[in-house]
């Protein structure tokens, strides 16, 4: 297998700009660096966003947890990652100004485009954060780097900052990740407005008595004559959609009741798209 060339050189650069990464919002946005273009800390993960309805590139757990965060949030309407800092002018003079040395490849000695990890789009506003894990805010480079960024964005009226493990919200991450890849879901179409609607009425009434949600999916399952793991898939994707709401601060654990949960709208899933 030819090993892919991850080294940053002047015509590479040329070339992302030309693709148009780092341009364009919501679905059209390309970010500047994906997974194969970089050595990653953790797991490089994938998962199409609800907000913008594209995939998105994470190059930590870290900065998929973040997303997570941003992704079930209301006012959040646009989510670009790895995006860059340009034009690498503007942040080589930056680093000149300072007296610090710009970022270069270790390899080529090119001075490489800087990246924020999230630009966010939050009640038609734009921040810009930068996700480390907090033991590297004790690097005197790492600060050096941060130094830069905050004043390219400010410069550029943007507010940014730096976020760590330490101000996630572990509880709320994770009941996202569980209901995340659910918002789309096959079985909207397929099984049909009324069976849905069915479901929907089965499920409520079993949950609002209290019975446990695997108890209550697993009736409805026997009941409707579905596929084991179908109506627990549903209430999954009920809560992705905020069509029912539960606690999202408090695990949801399957073998016990839904805490707060009531339901907020009524079932016009087909009309959403599944």
């Amino acid at each position: 297998m030819v090993k892919r060339k991850r080294e940053i050189t002047d015509a590479k650069i040329e070339r992302f700009i030309k693709e148009g990464r780092g341009q364009g919002t919501g679905a059209n946005y390309l970010p500047w660096l994906r997974v194969q273009d970089v050595p990653s800390i953790g797991r490089s993960t994938r998962g199409v966003g609800w907000t913008t309805s594209r995939l998105h590139t994470f190059l930590s757990d870290l900065e998929r947890d973040y997303f997570y965060v941003l992704d079930f949030a209301d006012d959040v309407t646009d989510i670009r990652e790895q995006y860059p800092l340009l034009p690498l002018e503007e942040t080589k003079l930056i680093a000149e100004k300072l007296g610090i040395e710009h970022p270069k490849d270790p390899k080529t000695g090119v001075d490489i485009v800087m990246t924020t990890d999230f630009v966010i789009t939050y009640k038609d506003k734009e921040f810009a954060r930068t996700i480390k894990p907090a033991k590297e805010l004790e690097n005197d480079r790492i600060l050096e780097k941060f130094e830069i960024k905050r004043i390219y964005w400010e410069s550029h009226q943007v507010d940014w900052g730096v976020v760590t493990e330490r101000d996630l919200p572990y509880t709320l991450i994770r009941n996202v990740e569980w209901i995340h890849k659910e918002y789309h879901n096959d079985d909207v179409r397929s099984l049909g407005i009324f069976a849905v609607q069915s479901l929907e009425r089965l499920l409520v009434a079993s949950l609002l008595s209290g019975t446990t949600i695997a108890k209550a999916c697993l009736h409805c399952d026997e009941q409707m004559g579905l596929e084991a793991g179908t109506s627990l898939a549903m209430f999954r994707h009920f809560l992705a959609r905020k069509i029912w709401v539960v606690n999202m601060d408090e695990k949801i654990n399957p073998s016990s009741s839904a805490k707060g949960f009531h339901v907020i709208e009524a079932n016009d899933l087909l009309s959403k798209g599944g």
